[in-house]
């Protein structure tokens, strides 16, 4: 038995969405549905488990292609959940991400008065979101997504956001993504960062011990509970030009544009991180998939290498706080996708074009609170973890053209004034993925 399997999954259970890896390249559909009649949403239920696919790995090239079925609040009470199970759900699930947006820091152009409808409405009941390696296969499961609520004169489709890969294989800033992820006890997928040793699986799975040896809180009863997992929905519009014109502006020269860039995000364009290649881009480190995320940061805690403030450093600290017991980096840990949208605005063009364009992510784990809320509100949005309390995130916190951000050198450290927002919340939705076997049990709930 492998280290990763100390625990067995009920990988048959489990929705592949929670788990599997996003293809590259990638093309991929959101789709949200409203509905508006119980038991044609019982029977939507009841047709998706038909077409969702369980986590265990397959060398099928044909389930590289995949469907996963999540539920908001508002969708299981219109559902017919009884009262008490929906009382069992974490608070800030049964809250919404919108009720949430001032504690999340989405404040100004990124309340939810300016969302994207019907984002972060009471109308959204039901989230699809569908992957595939090519076009032609995502549009055969799109198919059947779609004829699973055909007919169904009580179920509707109100929003698609199509994604796909950019073709530079990076997000809208000129960065590659996805490198980082954490593995997950017993799901047969190995750790790509031989400093982290496997999430325990209640981390992200509910009804298995996480990393304080207990079981999270679970919904009831437990057939609904057990095997799903939390996700975190959020469109992310990128002001690319507005990042790239900054840049240009703070920088006396292309290269030191190109390491700015890296210092703000913590890795090159690239992937190479700075803890590793600190002084210039190494592109063969940032492909190397064996490579790029073998590192940590506790040799580097002035951040002379790799910015304390620095993206990546804020989104998973990983071995900073090693010894003075301030912070269980583990505890905040969360599976992360991240999906482009929209027109790829041209290399070297400083212009805003006025697309719409960024990233959807989607984040899962067993506990929003000290998961995704606790690296938002703390880590992303806050700089007093890192010394340095008027200080955001430097890509994606809540700037208004005030902030700072701080790159630590010798002898004088350098201090970037009047960072702008580069990213603009669109709309978000706070969903439960249900196993296989709650799918089933919400599909036969009698009124």
């Amino acid at each position: 038995m492998t280290a990763t399997e100390g625990i067995r999954l009920e990988l048959d259970d489990i929705q592949s969405g929670a788990l599997h890896e996003r293809p590259s390249p990638y093309v991929g559909a959101y789709l949200l549905l409203r509905i508006d009649d119980r038991a044609a949403g019982r029977e939507l239920v009841r047709r998706l488990l038909r077409i969702v696919d369980s986590g265990r790995p397959s060398e099928d090239p044909a389930r590289d292609a995949w469907i996963t079925a999540a539920f908001t609040y508002q969708g299981l009470k219109a559902l017919g959940v009884p009262q008490a199970s929906l009382d069992s759900f974490a608070p800030e699930f049964r809250q919404g991400m919108a009720a949430r947006a001032a504690e999340l820091g989405d404040v100004g152009e990124s309340s939810p008065e300016h969302w994207e409808k019907p984002l972060g409405s009471p109308d959204v009941h039901v989230a699809l979101a569908a992957l595939s390696p090519d076009a032609a296969r995502l549009e055969a499961v799109v198919d059947r997504a779609d004829r699973a609520q055909e007919e169904l004169a009580g179920v509707e489709v109100i929003w698609r956001q199509d994604c796909y890969q950019l073709p530079t294989g990076r997000t809208s800033f000129g960065f590659k993504d996805g490198i980082g992820q954490p593995a997950v006890e017993g799901s047969g997928r190995p750790s790509s960062n031989p400093h982290e040793r496997p999430l325990k699986a209640g981390e992200i799975i509910l009804g298995y011990p996480d990393e304080s040896g207990e079981l999270p809180p679970m919904p009831t009863p437990d057939v609904l509970g057990r095997n799903g997992t939390y996700i975190v929905f959020r469109k992310l519009h990128t002001r690319v030009a507005a990042y790239r014109q900054y840049l240009r502006a703070k920088s006396a020269s292309r290269e030191d544009e190109a390491l700015l860039g890296a210092k703000m995000v913590g890795r090159w364009q690239s992937g190479a991180p700075l803890a590793v290649t600190p002084e210039h881009d190494d592109p063969g480190l940032g492909a190397d998939a064996q490579r790029h995320n073998d590192f940590a940061y506790g040799d580097d805690p002035r951040g002379l290498k790799c910015p304390l403030g620095a993206h990546a450093r804020r989104a998973n600290p990983r071995d900073a706080f090693d010894g003075d017991g301030a912070v269980d980096v583990r505890l905040h840990r969360m599976i992360r996708r991240g999906t482009s949208y929209g027109p790829m605005l041209p290399e070297g063009v400083l212009e805003d074009d006025g697309a719409d364009r960024g990233i959807v992510f989607v984040f899962a784990g067993a506990h929003l609170g000290r998961q995704f809320e606790f690296v938002k509100t703390q880590w992303l949005n806050d700089g007093i973890f890192i010394g340095a309390p008027a200080e955001k995130d430097p890509l994606v916190g809540p700037n208004d053209g005030t902030g700072t951000f701080t790159v630590p050198a010798r002898p004088i450290r350098r201090r970037l004034q009047d960072l702008p927002p580069f990213v603009v919340t669109r709309g978000g939705e706070y969903c439960f993925v249900p196993s296989l076997s709650a799918m089933r049990w919400l599909s036969e709930l009698e009124s």
